[in-house]
């Protein structure tokens, strides 16, 4: 479908812009598998639309806001975690990272910000362990 959708291959671009091409392809399959309509709809609208519009606010920018937005919302764990690694590679450091959480807890909750802190932690986690596999391979 990417191949074939424009805006989906612009989504694609923009997912392997922001996360691990491996692990943008595996989400994408999964919903893509299941729900082909629905992934066309969603990750072309968020990622081929409005994450493409990186005129107004660059993919920095981009991912403190949706860090805070997961992180306030409180019910996307796994795609924090996503957006944290996705945070990291578009250039924010750690500190900056833990200030955004910091302000979460402030408008959204103590309980919100500590959360966040967990998904932090496995992200960072998991991003050694990818780093640690790929040296020793």
């Amino acid at each position: 479908m990417a191949e074939q959708d424009p805006r989906m291959k612009k989504a694609m671009g923009m997912l392997d812009a922001i996360e691990d091409a491996d692990a943008a392809d595996e989400v994408v399959a999964v919903l893509q598998e299941l729900a082909p309509d629905y992934t066309k709809s969603t990750v072309g609208y968020a990622f081929g639309d409005v994450y493409a519009r990186t005129d107004q606010l660059g993919l920095r920018e981009r991912e403190i806001a949706t860090i805070a937005m997961l992180a306030a919302i409180g019910t996307a764990y796994p795609q924090l975690k996503v957006h944290i690694r996705a945070g990291l590679k578009v250039g924010l450091t750690k500190e900056e990272i833990v200030e955004v959480i910091s302000h979460v807890g402030v408008y959204a909750g103590f309980p919100a910000a500590c959360n966040a802190f967990f998904a932090m932690k496995e992200s960072l986690n998991e991003k050694a362990a990818g780093a640690a596999k790929r040296a020793a391979e």
